[in-house]
């Protein structure tokens, strides 16, 4: 357990662990001698000359302090190190999952990161600055007691260390009999916990469904589902907790029968009464184990879980990284795989430095991908993707991402307010650099709208927004990074159109003078292009100017004239009376 918490830790956080646990060793250690001098202060009470009791007890009273200070500064320390640890393993966890590649945020990792940041995490500290401590008591001062007892007389501490392996035994058994139905409560409990968040998010598409009664029904066969795990983990821990209690109580009987015998015999009765103090003394920490043995298995759950995903291999760093010369992009051969599916294959495209390219092709057919891998959110798997003549693999990461502003389709901004959310592009940028990007994004005409301007809360996710505010918001962000490469992904494939023609002109300020590749569907944005490439099946069909590729009358031609035709049905229908842009 503790190795583990330490391997989760890391090495810089591991030191004032291993300092707590060294700290709490000797705070049990010094607990299980003063009970040491008992045996001396009942030896003087019951014998003729009670007043040798005196200096015995002072010095049991001195041990006892001692102890009491020990044990403070002890628990102090686990609980210090707990909620310093607590902000480093955020860190840790934090810097771990933003190295890890895209594609392992899967289906449920948003829930199960979530658990493993609050309870996770939490386990941790609590771990620390709760369980160690008693723990350690729980094992070492016994384990002290006994090595006591020995010293006074061997007979009974042989007897009493006969159930050290015992109680032992025990323990490993309950915590094997008990892994199966621990994992299978996890199991329902993070099922649950997905549920939750599923019926939560979804309430507009269930409501309008009206399958808002069906959805609960599978919200209610998960929680109860929960319920009877949680009954079979507890019903599979009482066979332990009970031959735990019964091998303290029988080991009790049995120092009591055989100091009786003893005491018969040329032992004092004053030592055997002394001894079973002792061994009452014993008994205790020995029977808290149960509780905190329940505690730890379920820390070590959680901690078993934390530990999965920092062992999670992140994306390679190059051990001397080198600085990308010029802004100009390039794949050479690159192919790229999604479990069996081949994505991309065997793809060449340079991207001269200052030119727009724009990538066009079917649903599916490998054009966000492209973009992905630019910004190295994968590895290819064949070939080399450039930056600047460079290997993007053999670039830093933060140079990497320095040079390049993404715009996506989905905008995700955090739960903050339009100015918090703006920064995130160059938090140091001053504000007349912000309210510039702004301007340049026409966000300004969103924020005069709103009743709280600059201040006003986007929600979480940007969801007091509406896309196309959404849309300038993320703009404004990329305008103010000012970085030299924008990738742009079909960023007004949904909008209205007021939103389409102010998104529109925020881009083109944002492309200007940039290298920039671009997936658009929309035929306005690609006659911005340079050059065009149209992409199926994960290859290039077809490459060229938009002009061009008309004339030639191929695949992107017949791509645009669907297109023409869309939106001409779309103005014949007419345009919406309003475009209002809040939700």
């Amino acid at each position: 357990m503790i190795r583990m918490l330490l391997r989760v830790l890391g090495h810089e956080y591991a030191p004032p662990v291993r300092r707590t646990v060294a700290l709490m060793t000797t705070t049990a250690v010094v607990e299980g001698l003063s009970y040491a001098l008992l045996v001396p202060v009942l030896r003087a009470l019951f014998g003729s000359t009670p007043g040798d009791a005196r200096p015995w007890l002072i010095a049991f009273g001195a041990a006892v302090a001692f102890y009491a200070v020990l044990r403070y500064v002890s628990d102090l320390s686990g609980f210090l190190a707990g909620t310093t640890l607590l902000r480093g393993m955020y860190h840790r966890l934090g810097d771990h999952l933003a190295r890890l590649p895209i594609g392992w945020y899967g289906a449920g990792r948003v829930g199960e990161v979530s658990v493993l940041a609050s309870r996770g995490v939490l386990q941790a500290m609590s771990v620390i600055a709760h369980l160690l401590g008693p723990l350690i008591s729980a094992c070492v001062t016994p384990l002290t007691i006994v090595v006591v007892m020995l010293a006074f007389d061997w007979r009974m501490g042989l007897a009493a260390l006969v159930a050290v392996p015992v109680v032992a035994a025990i323990q490993v058994w309950t915590g094997r009999s008990m892994a199966a139905t621990d994992a299978e409560r996890a199991e329902r409990d993070h099922e649950a916990t997905g549920r939750v968040i599923e019926y939560l998010q979804a309430q507009p598409v269930l409501r309008a469904g009206g399958r808002t009664v069906e959805r609960f029904r599978l919200l209610d066969d998960s929680l109860r589902e929960l319920q009877r795990a949680s009954r079979r983990s507890a019903l599979s821990a009482l066979p332990g907790i009970l031959g735990l209690t019964l091998t303290v109580q029988g080991m009790f009987t049995v120092l009591l029968v055989l100091g009786t015998y003893l005491a018969l015999g040329n032992v004092g009765a004053a030592e055997v009464l002394a001894i079973l103090v002792l061994a009452a003394r014993c008994a205790d920490p020995l029977l808290s184990l149960a509780g905190i043995g329940g505690q730890l298995r379920g820390a070590r759950s959680e901690l078993s879980r934390l530990d999965t995903v920092l062992r999670t291999e992140p994306l390679p760093q190059a051990g001397e990284p080198i600085l990308p010369v010029g802004h100009d992009l390039e794949l050479d051969s690159v192919a790229f795989r999604h479990g069996d599916r081949t994505v991309l294959n065997d793809v060449s495209l340079p991207v001269p430095e200052g030119q727009r390219l724009a990538v066009v092709g079917p649903s599916g057919a490998g054009k966000s991908t492209l973009l992905q891998l630019v910004a190295r959110f994968y590895d290819v798997d064949a070939g080399v993707v450039r930056v600047g003549g460079v290997d993007v693999r053999a670039i830093d990461t933060e140079v990497l991402m320095a040079q390049i502003a993404i715009v996506f389709q989905d905008v995700y901004l955090f739960d903050g307010t339009i100015e918090e959310n703006v920064r995130v592009g160059r938090p140091d940028a001053g504000e007349a650099e912000v309210r510039a990007a702004a301007t340049a994004a026409r966000l300004d005409d969103v924020i005069e709208r709103l009743p709280g301007g600059w201040a006003t809360n986007v929600g979480e996710g940007g969801a007091l927004l509406s896309g196309g505010e959404r849309q300038r918001v993320s703009i404004a962000r990329a305008l103010l990074k000012d970085a030299p490469i924008v990738l742009l992904d079909e960023v007004t494939s949904a909008l209205d159109p007021v939103n389409e023609a102010a998104v529109h002109d925020g881009i083109e300020r944002l492309m200007a003078g940039r290298t920039v590749v671009m997936v658009a569907h929309r035929m306005r944005t690609v006659r911005r292009a340079d050059r065009v490439v149209f992409l199926d099946g994960g290859r290039i069909v077809e490459e060229g100017s938009h002009d061009e590729l008309l004339r030639r009358g191929g695949r992107y031609a017949d791509f645009w004239k669907i297109s023409r035709s869309i939106r001409h049905v779309v103005g014949l229908r007419g345009a919406p009376r309003s475009s209002p842009s809040r939700r």
